[in-house]
């Protein structure tokens, strides 16, 4: 009987927590856009531009090893 009697209170604690949280959830705006986030993981990555024929050719430039001293 005595598991009854911590039991009730803690569930009856949680549910109100939980009920809070939920309360704040929807004051602040966090389910105003439902569908937003599900396009948002479909969509494709925007491409990145090319690089440019100068910036290319540092980058073979700096992948080559240093000539051997003589």
């Amino acid at each position: 009987m005595s598991a009854l009697a911590w039991l009730i209170p803690c569930a009856l604690a949680l549910g109100l927590l939980g009920l809070v949280a939920f309360l704040w959830a929807l004051n602040s705006g966090q389910f105003e856009d439902l569908d937003g986030a599900g396009w948002r993981a479909i969509q494709d990555d925007p491409e990145e531009p090319a690089p440019t024929r100068a910036a290319a050719s540092r980058a073979e430039e700096s992948d080559r090893p240093d000539p051997a001293p003589r």
